[in-house]
Order: structure tokens, then C-alpha cells, then sequence
């Protein structure tokens, strides 16, 4: 086999043995809270804990992706106080651009309880969860991207499943005590700002042993040369960031605001039971993406055409049969789990499936992009991509509810990997000459 295929399995093997007992204690959690708060609250909890990962997106500037391209880079040319002054500087942005997200969500909580939750007594619940994750989160994304560097994804799934146990202990003690929506509330934030705050504990570790304790203090003047660069691909990363916001990650947000609580509830289950599709396969961009960036960087083209080619064909058949699974078994896994009054969710499931499965057998689509140093593409993309969303969104959820924003979400993901495969083998056959 391949050894750049071979490092990847191995490193997603690491985050999928995380990413698959995470995915059973947070079914076994989504089952408890389902069945604890009705649909109603259900919905309004996915609208609280969305809301928060909006706004903190909204400042994000995905350092992870630039620590990886950037430090890698820097690491391949033996260049480790370069290394170290870019990881610096990314804590450094990422940090206060998550003081601004905090001052931001502690602003709009008040409209977020208003006109998402549709209940104004929820704003302290939107400030207590939004807060301390924000806060949790200071500089998570900067930190993870140099453990994927330093292919430290056994220590990353680590962190990941303890935060997944102790999440699942915190609700199930909720349950027990048929607690309301603030316990539930309480216990997602506790478990998650935990999580976060050990990776980053984590990250922090692994700078001080490859460079030293004195990392933080290298003067910031070494990147002058690269500034632009830098800042060029941030940026990039930032408005990709901000438009998927739009395109996929808002989904709760626009159906409540739209709609109601209620549906949301339906809609928060027919993403998560679709999201059972993405188990194994999430964890694959975080291995790839690091390995792309080294190959690309000492011009290997037919290393990366392999890794892509045999990544997609495994996806593709691991992600078939799951599709054909639920297609069959999804109503009587909703009824009997999550109790019948939660079977509306199965339509929506359908509808999901369609486009989780074009997106899962080409999961590489922006990574890729990211690796030749195209940060811009995927930011178009996404802006065509909003820009079709939120006409879609504005004209039909209104009158067809979660059953259109299911359908938008899917053809979204249809039409944007599409597009971004296309332009990644038309940017690999300019580069390859």
C-alpha cells in the first residue's frame, strides 16, 4: 500500500475509533434529551447551541487549516523558528477574534431568544452556553492544527471521547432527575468547554516540547515577507467560513426563525440520524489535509491523485450501504428510539441522505483546494452557494418548512462539490503541467 495512504488510514483509524463511540454516546445523549424535553424544547435546544457555533464562526478565521498549510510548511524547509512565529501568530488572532465573537454573542443573545427560540425567558440560556464555549474555544482551532501536524490524532481522540463520556454522564444524571432544558443546557456546555479547553491544554504541550518554552516570545517581524500571504489566506478561509454558515450550518436558525421550535425538533433529528453517515468519514479531511500539504509542497502529483482516487472509492462504499440502511430502517429506528411523536424527522432524513452521500465520497473536495494554496476557490463557491440558499430559503421554507431546507441543504452539497472537484483537477492539471 501506498505509505501516504497508509499514514492517513492510520491517523484516521486513531479519529475514527474516537469519532465512532463519540457518535454512540451522543445518539445515546440525543436519545435522552429527546425523550426528556419533547419536541418543542428539543428544537429550541438545537437552536441555542447553533446560535453559539453561528456567532463563534462568524469571527472564526479557521486557523486550524492556516497553522497546518503554513506550519507544515515551514516545518518540511526545516525553518522551526518559522514554524513557531506562525503558530504564534495565529494563537494570537485567533484569540482576539474569540474575545470579539464573546462580546458579540452576549449583544444578540436577547435577539436569539426572541426570534429563534421564540421565547425571550431563554437569553440567559443563550449567554451561559454561547459564552463558555466561546470562552472554552479561545484558541482551540490554532491548537488542533498543530496536533494534526505533529500527528498527534491518537492524543486528539482521546480528549474527544472524554468529552463525549462526560457529556453523557451529566445528561443522563438530567434524565434521571427529569430535569428541564437549563440542566441540558448546562450539561452540553460543561462537557464540550471541557473538551476544548483539554485539547488546547494539549496543543499548548506540544508547542512548548517542539520549540521550546520561549516559542511565544519570537518576535512577530519573521513573518514580514509573508504577510500578505498570510493574512490573503485567513481572510479566505474566513469568508468560506462565514458563507457555509449560510449554506449548512445555520440550519436550525432558519427553520425556527421561519417556522417554528417544533419543526426544528424534527429537523435537529433528521440531521443527526443523517450525520450517522459522516461517522467514519469526517475524520479523513483532518488526516489528508496535512499529508496533501506536505505532498503538494514537494510537487508529488501522482502521490495526491492516488490518496484521492482510493479515498473516494472507500467512501463511496461505506457510505452507500449506510444510506441504504436507514432508507429502510429509519422509521422504526425513530419510533422505537426517540418515541413516534419524532416521525415527521423521517422525510427529511431521506431528503438529507441524497446529498450527504455526494459529499461524504468526495470529502476531500476543500481540503484539496486548501492544500494548493486556493483558499479563495472554496470562498466563491460558498458565496454562489449563499447566494442560491438564501433565495431558496426566503421562498419556499416559509410554505414547505424543514422539508424544503432539507432539500436546499442537500443540493447545496451536490452543487458545491461538484464544483470544487472540478476546479481542484483543472488547478492539479495547470500545476502538474
Amino acid at each position: 500500500m501506498n505509505t501516504l495512504l497508509s499514514r492517513i488510514l492510520k491517523n484516521s483509524g486513531y479519529l475514527f475509533s474516537a469519532t465512532g463511540i463519540t457518535a454512540a454516546l451522543s445518539m445515546v445523549q440525543g436519545i435522552l434529551a429527546a425523550r426528556l424535553l419533547g419536541v418543542t424544547q428539543f428544537g429550541m435546544l438545537g437552536v441555542i447551541t447553533m446560535f453559539a457555533t453561528v456567532v463563534n464562526k462568524l469571527a472564526s478565521f479557521r486557523m486550524n487549516e492556516l497553522v497546518v498549510k503554513y506550519v507544515a510548511q515551514r516545518t518540511a524547509e526545516d525553518d522551526h523558528r518559522g514554524a513557531a512565529t506562525v503558530f504564534k501568530a495565529a494563537v494570537l488572532v485567533e484569540g482576539g477574534t474569540s474575545l470579539v465573537a464573546f462580546a458579540v454573542l452576549m449583544a444578540l443573545a436577547p435577539l436569539g431568544a426572541r426570534y429563534f427560540a421564540h421565547d425571550p425567558a431563554t437569553t440567559a440560556w443563550f449567554r451561559l452556553y454561547g459564552g463558555g464555549i466561546i470562552l472554552a474555544n479561545l484558541v482551540f482551532e490554532s491548537g488542533t492544527g498543530l496536533l494534526q501536524i505533529a500527528d498527534r490524532f491518537r492524543r486528539i481522540a482521546f480528549i474527544q471521547v472524554g468529552q463525549s463520556v462526560l457529556t453523557l454522564l451529566l445528561i443522563s444524571a438530567a434524565y434521571w432527575k427529569g430535569a428541564g432544558l437549563f440542566a441540558v443546557v448546562l450539561a452540553y456546555m460543561t462537557g464540550k468547554a471541557l473538551g476544548s479547553l483539554g485539547m488546547t491544554a494539549a496543543a499548548l504541550w506540544e508547542a512548548r516540547t517542539r520549540w521550546g518554552g520561549g516559542w511565544f516570545r519570537l518576535p512577530l517581524r519573521g513573518l514580514r515577507s509573508q504577510w500578505r500571504e498570510l493574512a490573503r489566506f485567513a481572510v479566505s478561509t474566513n469568508l468560506s467560513g462565514t458563507l457555509s454558515l449560510i449554506n449548512k450550518d445555520s440550519e436550525l436558525l432558519w427553520v425556527s426563525l421561519l417556522r417554528s421550535p417544533t419543526e426544528a425538533g424534527y429537523y435537529k433529528l433528521a440531521l443527526a440520524l443523517a450525520n450517522l453517515v459522516q461517522m467514519p468519514i469526517s475524520p479523513l479531511p483532518r488526516a489528508t489535509y496535512p499529508e496533501l500539504s506536505r505532498e503538494v509542497a514537494r510537487r508529488n502529483w501522482r502521490n495526491v491523485r492516488y490518496v484521492l482516487k482510493q479515498g473516494s472509492r472507500v467512501a463511496f462504499a461505506y457510505t452507500a450501504a449506510v444510506v441504504a440502511g436507514l432508507a429502510l430502517l429509519g422509521r422504526p429506528l425513530i419510533a422505537a428510539l426517540y418515541t413516534p411523536e419524532y416521525l415527521p424527522a423521517y422525510p427529511a432524513l431521506l431528503i438529507l441522505l441524497a446529498g450527504f452521500l455526494v459529499a461524504n465520497t468526495f470529502y476531500w473536495n476543500r481540503v484539496a483546494l486548501l492544500s494548493l494554496g486556493r483558499a479563495d476557490l472554496p470562498a466563491k463557491i460558498n458565496f454562489g452557494l449563499a447566494l442560491f440558499k438564501v433565495a431558496g430559503v426566503l421562498l419556499l421554507v416559509p410554505i414547505w418548512g424543514y422539508l424544503a431546507n432539507a432539500g436546499l441543504l442537500a443540493a447545496s452539497y451536490i452543487i458545491g462539490v461538484a464544483l470544487a472537484v472540478t476546479l481542484f483537477y483543472r488547478q492539479l492539471k495547470k500545476m502538474d503541467g
